[in-house]
């Protein structure tokens, strides 16, 4: 699955995105989120506080539950402002 990563998030973890196999165990955003933590101090840092960073699936606006079966793209941005 690609990973896309905005902003703060990008600057954080580093990379602006990658291509990753995740285990069948990460079903949900919110699984994806779990298991990037545990991937390395630069991803528990930017996920630090829950609930902060957004996330879209295949490029639609996606809460922690969505599904993520038969996604090719999570994308993963800091909350915006408009103005």
């Amino acid at each position: 699955m690609k990973l896309v990563y905005f902003a703060w998030v990008r600057e954080r973890i580093g990379r602006p995105e990658e291509t990753l196999d995740l285990p069948p165990d990460v079903a949900t955003v919110a699984d994806l989120v779990a298991w990037l933590k545990g991937r390395g101090e630069e991803y528990a840092y930017a996920f630090e506080t829950d609930g902060v960073v957004r996330a879209a699936v295949d490029r639609v606006h996606a809460k922690p539950e969505t599904a993520l079966a038969g996604a090719s793209e999570v994308a993963f941005f800091p909350p915006m402002t408009g103005g």
